[in-house]
C-alpha cells in the first residue's frame, strides 16, 4: 500500500511546480497537460482556457512523491485540514528549506528548538499549502 498527497492548484500548478523545484529541489518525474490526454475529456470537463493546464504531474521530493494538478476549476484552492511535513538532515537544511518555502507565504511558527526536535517550524506557502519543516531528534528516530 502507498499513501501520497495529491494537491489541486486550480490553474496555478505550473507556478507551484516551478516554486517547489526552486525551493526544495522537487524533481518532475512525469507530467501531462489536459490537451495531451490520449482520450478526449467529456464535454464540459475542462474549463475554457485550461486546455494547456497540467492534468497530472508527479514530483519527487526526497523519498516522497507529491502528485499535483490544475484540476478543473479556477476557484482558488483551499488547503485545509492537513500539513505536509518535510524532514531534513540538519539545521542548515531546515533554514534553507523553511526560508525558501516561506517566500510569499506566512510563517506560523518560526524555526526553533522544541522538546521533540533541534529545529522545527511551521508555515503556509504562497499557495496556501501548510508545511512543517523538522530536523528529526536522534532520541525520537
Amino acid at each position: 500500500m502507498t499513501l501520497e498527497p495529491y494537491l489541486f492548484f486550480n490553474g496555478r500548478c505550473e507556478e507551484a511546480i516551478a516554486f517547489y523545484q526552486e525551493a526544495i529541489g522537487a524533481e518532475v518525474t512525469s507530467q501531462m497537460r489536459m490537451n495531451e490526454a490520449p482520450d478526449p475529456p467529456p464535454p464540459g470537463a475542462v474549463p475554457p482556457g485550461f486546455e494547456n493546464k497540467i492534468m497530472h504531474a508527479n514530483l519527487r521530493i526526497g523519498a516522497m512523491n507529491l502528485m499535483v494538478s490544475d484540476g478543473n476549476s479556477e476557484v482558488p484552492p483551499r488547503f485545509t485540514g492537513f500539513t505536509l511535513s518535510l524532514g531534513v538532515a540538519d539545521t542548515a537544511q531546515a533554514e534553507r528549506s523553511f526560508n525558501a518555502l516561506a517566500q510569499g507565504g506566512k510563517v506560523l511558527m518560526p524555526l526553533g528548538k522544541t522538546f521533540w526536535s533541534p529545529c522545527f517550524g511551521m508555515l503556509e506557502d504562497r499557495f496556501g499549502v501548510g508545511w512543517m519543516v523538522i530536523v528529526p531528534s536522534a532520541e525520537m528516530s
